[in-house]
């Protein structure tokens, strides 16, 4: 998506620039995101050598709230697992990012056998502290995703100590994860 907007920030650029690194040292890295705008190509190559983007189409290719993409997982999830087959991909881990990419990796990680990294970004019950108001609280969906995806991840990256002391008292996150 084109940084600068609502929901295109930080994680996109983090995402991106780890990507165009891991094919600098010759990783193969496949970026899988829902498909947002039924005109963009479903596979994009622009991150650099051995890297692609892959447009998932689950829901409607429309932009849609947060708390309704939780219904298209199965869909997304579906067609990753579609896209791997055709190309013969086996893949050795996933690296999710955000709980809801986190959730159906594990669904992926239980089909394929391979272990699953976390990172969140953000962290729903350290936003809800600091919420101003009513409309920046987080939902308990998305809390109880949180850890959910906590329990099935076999280790979580924090990008920084206080957000790794965050994970351990906020969602009693394991040390060894």
């Amino acid at each position: 998506a084109t940084l600068g907007g609502k929901d295109t920030g930080g994680m996109n650029v983090y995402v991106r620039d780890l990507t165009k690194y891991l094919g600098r040292l010759g990783i193969h890295v496949d970026v899988f995101t829902r498909s947002q705008d039924e005109h963009v190509p479903h596979v994009l190559h622009d991150l650099g050598c051995w890297n692609r983007v892959v447009h998932v189409p689950a829901g409607p290719e429309t932009p849609l709230p947060k708390i309704e993409l939780k219904n298209h997982i199965p869909e997304f999830i579906d067609g990753i697992n579609s896209f791997a087959e055709s190309k013969a991909i086996k893949y050795d881990l996933i690296h999710s990012h955000y709980w809801l990419s986190g959730l159906a990796a594990g669904e992926l990680g239980r089909m394929w056998n391979v272990p699953i990294i976390h990172m969140f970004h953000t962290l729903a019950l350290l936003k809800n502290q600091i919420a101003k108001s009513p409309e920046e609280i987080e939902s308990v969906l998305r809390i109880e995703g949180e850890k959910e995806v906590i329990a099935l991840a076999d280790k979580i990256v924090a990008a920084t100590t206080n957000e790794e002391q965050q994970l351990k008292t906020l969602y009693a996150t394991p040390k060894e994860k």
